[in-house]
């Protein structure tokens, strides 16, 4: 094994001794031109004995040599001198990665790379050949790297007149069995990327088709909305498709965003009997409740603040590819499930007067309960990066909800730019700096609240339709007072669901009411005359008998002015 080894480190070389290697060196190396033309002329001897074998380096070091010679000399002009450095260049690059090229071909960056060249010398190879000429100071600077890196990793590792080319002679079956190695591993990871996708889809089409089996069996004359419990066979599919979301819940999520799951088709719609995408009002962002209902059960199985985090990331990455498309069936339903999850993690509708009944059917379609610590900025600069006809009332959630809020002149002017630039009404959106919703004190505001609520759940209703009050006659019964209801909510007011006829009752009473007007009078109260009231002094002295001085007094008696009866009124207080 020695004597072979040995064997192999025998060498040929070109030059006499060592002495002339270094003098070479020196001499190409040195600012002198005359040196220099003199080492280039030994480097042609060189290669006349060399004939084909001449080494690379030594090549591309002689033919950027010549061109720092021809620089300095002043005979050229500058274009010519940037064809003379872009020729070099572009064979200096070529040919010192050309031994790393396997049977298949690779970029020229990751071989450079491999070599210590730096990547904007592979970016100037490629101006040169394809693109602009670049400009002649850049030619000289990429020369002057290019001549550096030859002298380190060439010139100053030749040991005894021997040319030592590791960097260039590295083997060639070694390279080969690297790219075939890792060409095996990505084939490996491909394939078993290509399972985990089809099973992610049969486990998701399975859930869907146990959704559908259980829909068709609820009665079509009742309300189809109470969703029944996941039984037996959908509890071990949930268990299934929980344990995939532990191994790989970014490939789920974006299974699930897929159209035909989250994003439901025109059939999956007319299927659960949901109303399809109403392309005359993109800002409403709210999910039917038959097809939230449909993917509950999944959901709240999901509902960890990692998966939460991951979801809302997808979702707002899927939303800015879709900028493009405005008011599109996917771009809504993106943008519900986007509002539906902000909505759950909200604090704005807990309400402290409602009771465990009402705040249990509330929860009830609530993805998830206890609130989630989100990355407020990240989904701020998120939502900010994805402007669409949604995108003022998302933005409106993100303010509301933040940790640690911006201040309101700053949340008001952002969500202004966000409606010019999406060119969205400002009346779309409420920039309020509240942060829950007002209580209702009067039944005016109720009415009004209604109204306001009927104009978002139906906005496609005309105010000239003719069969208006009929229709308004017919949601006037139990749904009526189902919304009326839920107004109400963490309101100390709540609907009268008894049959009165109110009619028979005066203004201010209320039925069980005693005719006996002290039953309206406090238990514990104190009288006070106007004259013990105590009144604030002024640093006027005439306060206390205000308008004396100018009282004038006549036979009909004193005369007040207008000032001096507003003086009066100040300084009387009732109880």
């Amino acid at each position: 094994m020695k004597k072979k080894s040995s064997a192999k480190k025998r060498h040929v070389v070109a030059w006499v001794n060592k002495a002339e290697w270094d003098q070479v060196l020196e001499y190409l190396y040195s600012k002198d031109p005359a040196l220099q033309r003199y080492a280039l002329q030994r480097v042609s001897a060189w290669k006349g004995r060399y004939a084909s074998s001449t080494p690379v380096a030594v090549e591309c070091t002689a033919d950027l040599v010549r061109c720092q010679v021809l620089d300095r000399s002043g005979q050229l002009d500058g274009d010519d001198l940037v064809l003379l450095y872009g020729a070099a260049l572009v064979r200096f690059v070529n040919l010192i990665t050309e031994k790393q090229q396997g049977r298949t071909a690779r970029p020229l960056r990751r071989l450079a790379g491999n070599l210590n060249i730096p990547e904007w010398v592979v970016d100037l190879r490629h101006d040169f050949t394809h693109r602009k000429l670049p400009t002649l100071k850049w030619c000289r600077k990429g020369c002057k790297v290019v001549l550096e890196w030859l002298q380190q990793e060439y010139w100053s590792r030749q040991l005894g007149g021997a040319p030592n080319e590791d960097w260039e002679s590295q083997s060639d079956g070694e390279d080969e069995e690297v790219d075939l190695k890792r060409q095996e591993d990505e084939l490996i990871a491909r394939q078993k990327g290509m399972e985990a996708y089809k099973s992610a889809r049969e486990l998701l089409i399975s859930f869907e088709k146990e959704q559908y089996q259980a829909f068709d069996g609820l009665p079509e004359e009742k309300d189809r909305s109470p969703w029944p419990a996941p039984f037996a066979d959908m509890s071990w599919l949930l268990g299934e498709i929980k344990q995939f979301a532990l191994e790989s819940s970014e490939l789920l999520i974006d299974v699930l965003l897929e159209d035909g799951f989250l994003v439901p088709t025109v059939e999956q719609l007319e299927t659960l009997g949901c109303d399809t995408y109403d392309n005359t009002s993109p800002t409403k962002t709210t999910l039917p409740q038959t097809f939230l209902r449909f993917w509950l059960p999944l959901l709240k199985m999901l509902n960890s603040p990692s998966f939460i985090h991951l979801l809302l990331e997808k979702l707002f990455v899927e939303l800015k590819q879709l900028t493009t498309e405005p008011n599109n069936q996917r771009a809504f339903y993106i943008s519900a499930w986007i509002s539906e999850v902000l909505y759950c993690n909200s604090n704005k509708f807990e309400f402290h007067f409602e009771t465990k009944g009402q705040k249990k059917a509330r929860m009830k379609d609530r993805i998830f309960v206890n609130r989630i610590q989100l990355r407020w900025q990240q989904l701020l600069a998120a939502c900010l990066d994805a402007p669409c006809a949604s995108t003022p009332h998302l933005l409106q959630l993100i303010l509301d909800d933040m940790e640690h809020p911006l201040p309101l002149e700053t949340r008001q002017r952002l969500l202004k730019l966000c409606s010019i630039y999406t060119q969205t009404a400002c009346a779309e959106f409420d920039t309020s700096p509240r942060q829950k919703p007002q209580p209702i004190y009067t039944l005016e505001s109720l009415h009004e609240k209604l109204q306001l609520s009927r104009r978002h759940s139906h906005p496609w209703r005309s105010t000239a339709d003719p069969e208006r009050s009929e229709s308004s006659q017919e949601y006037n019964g139990t749904d009526a007072q189902a919304e009326k209801a839920k107004l109400l909510r963490g309101s100390p007011w709540h609907v009268c669901v008894d049959k009165v006829l109110w009619k028979n009752y005066p203004l201010g009473k209320v039925p069980g009411q005693s005719d006996d007007p002290s039953c309206l009078m406090v238990e514990n109260y104190s009288t006070m005359t106007v004259f013990d009231q105590p009144v604030e002094m002024e640093n006027n002295t005439s306060h206390n008998i205000p308008g004396a001085s100018a009282a004038v007094r006549t036979a009909d008696g004193l005369l007040w002015n207008h000032s001096d009866v507003n003086r009066l009124k100040s300084g009387l207080q009732l109880f």
